[in-house]
């Protein structure tokens, strides 16, 4: 399943949609949340570096290689959505999601990605590198923020809210500790 979530995420970065509108930030809270280990952390990384290689193949523009400390920042935004997905599975009751801290589960992974992002971007080739670049940088990405927001919003709800439907479809996924024996 993590594969096939990859590859759809991968490929939902092709689609249609407004800037910075996308589900990084909640695959990376649903990885975070869902899978063990480090692996977790690859899945955002791996659904980014598989729409990026293809983008450049196909020569997609914004997309594909650019400047590496960029995209290094991009990245590494991406993947800090984990912790927060963590953090919602550690307060559950019995370790299962609280529902409650996802909405600001997700806008905690959304302000992140936004500040370690455009911090590589200041970095990067597109603006001075002092104060009043820096300023520049964020006070240009502010209509980005909104877009990454309502992204993790609505593809955490979409992706979580999926994802125990099927569950409640499927007694093999009830724990153990709560299955009806005899």
């Amino acid at each position: 399943m993590i594969y096939l979530l990859t590859i759809a995420i991968a490929a939902t970065r092709f689609l249609p949609h407004p800037p910075n509108f996308a589900c990084l930030g909640a695959l990376g809270l649903f990885a975070g949340c869902y899978f063990a280990g480090k692996r977790a952390y690859l899945v955002p990384a791996a659904a980014l570096l598989i729409s990026d290689v293809v983008a450049q193949a196909i020569g997609i523009p914004a997309m594909g290689f650019y400047n590496p400390l960029v995209m290094v920042a991009t990245y590494t935004g991406a993947t800090l959505a984990v912790p927060f997905g963590r953090f919602v599975r550690s307060h559950g009751i019995d370790r299962q999601v609280n529902w409650r801290h996802l909405p600001l589960a997700a806008i905690a992974a959304s302000t992140l990605f936004f500040v370690v992002s455009n911090l590589g971007v200041w970095l990067g080739p597109w603006y001075p590198s002092n104060i009043q670049g820096l300023v520049a940088c964020f006070t240009n990405a502010i209509p980005f923020y909104g877009y990454t927001i309502a992204g993790d919003l609505v593809f955490t709800a979409v992706m979580f809210g999926a994802f125990e439907f099927s569950r409640s479809l499927d007694p093999v996924w009830i724990p153990v500790a709560h299955r009806k024996l005899g």
